[in-house]
């Protein structure tokens, strides 16, 4: 198992070596001019040329990527083009609220989806699994976008049940949880030349901060804003989580061993759950692995739709600004939570089934 381990691991140097040319390649190709666009308009052509300079965007395009690729070694994703703060401190505030999202969205497609897969297995051909596997297809075609604007649109502005945009009303208050706990709250001074705190990084997490600081009007507040996100990006995944996992459950259901279960008078309860959806859950547990990591990047939509501040958003507003350092850090991040996620599922296969092992 270590040595598979270490292998994967080193198989994630050259994916992210690929994903980081072509995002730089691609980021150069866009039209438009950093330094134009950071000055403005009507800014001269030499301070357009000394801002040009000074960024190192004169130089050859595999110059550049060299020294990109060796400021990431030293982790230094560098600093925005457009805030001039380290980039890594502009992720670390906007990943939380993108890992909060995804994991809303994908307790939102298991609570619906799974159970949904085995009653319409359970109930094959039935009314209930014709209409699950309807629901399902209209999932997965249904684009985030148009779901989101829908969503908003109704419970948001029509029925005033739910906030539209988001993620915390004004006016709630919370406490970081040093603040909260006593704790040091990490080195101090200005924004631009320091690097997030572990106190910074956690609080990003609303959910997690208000539990942790007690505050439960906050903590409703903040439920309240991630439910319509959590719905519209949960859709497609509910959906997949729903077919993958009925079809795995008629496989199992026809078993030997599952005639055997129900010939000694055992419950159909633990019947389903206990020998059919163990024994069923493996092809289920990659699809979540794979929507999980894919969740990640397709928030940038919901997020766009719904003003949610994450790393999603923060990626398409730097695309438009042109701000080069900022976006590739982010792809990258994106990126690597994607490939470690997918190594923590095929990891998980060896202990859900002790008949896999990896050498």
């Amino acid at each position: 198992m270590t040595r598979y381990i270490i292998r994967r691991l080193l198989l994630l140097i050259p994916v992210l070596i690929g994903i980081s040319i072509v995002t730089f390649a691609m980021l150069r190709l866009i039209p438009g001019d950093p330094a134009q666009i950071m000055l403005g308009e009507h800014a001269t052509r030499e301070a357009v040329a000394e801002i040009r300079e000074r960024l190192g965007l004169n130089e050859p395009i595999h110059i550049q990527y060299l020294r990109y690729i060796e400021s990431v070694l030293r982790l230094d994703l560098g600093r925005s083009i457009k805030t001039n703060r380290p980039v890594l401190q502009e992720i670390g505030h906007r990943l939380p609220a993108t890992i909060e999202l995804t994991l809303g969205a994908m307790f939102v497609a298991c609570l619906v989806g799974l159970p949904a897969g085995i009653f319409a297995a359970y109930r094959h051909n039935s009314t209930f699994d014709l209409a699950t596997m309807f629901g399902s297809l209209l999932g997965v075609s249904m684009p985030i976008f148009w779901l989101g604007l829908v969503l908003a649109y109704i419970f948001g502005f029509r029925l005033k049940l739910l906030p539209p945009s988001s993620r915390l009303t004004i006016g709630v208050d919370m406490q970081t949880i040093a603040q909260a706990w006593g704790l040091p709250t990490g080195p101090t001074g200005p924004s631009s030349t320091r690097i997030i705190t572990a106190d910074e990084f956690f609080s990003g997490f609303y959910v997690l901060r208000a539990i942790l600081t007690g505050n439960g009007r906050a903590l409703l507040d903040v439920l309240s804003h991630l439910v319509l996100p959590s719905v519209a990006l949960g859709s497609i995944p509910m959906a997949i989580i729903a077919r993958m996992t009925r079809s795995s459950m008629l496989e199992v259901l026809g078993e030997d061993y599952i005639r055997t279960a129900r010939a000694k008078g055992l419950r159909e309860r633990s019947v389903l759950l206990r020998h059919a959806l163990k024994n069923a859950f493996l092809p289920i547990i990659t699809v979540i692995g794979l929507q999980l990591g894919l969740l990640l990047g397709g928030a940038i939509l919901t997020e766009t739709i719904f003003s949610w501040p994450g790393l999603g958003r923060l990626v398409v507003d730097r695309i438009l600004y042109r701000d080069y350092p900022t976006v590739q850090g982010g792809v990258l991040v994106i990126a690597l939570i994607f490939v470690v996620v997918n190594l923590l599922v095929d990891i998980s296969y060896a202990y859900l089934d002790p008949r896999i092992h990896y050498e």
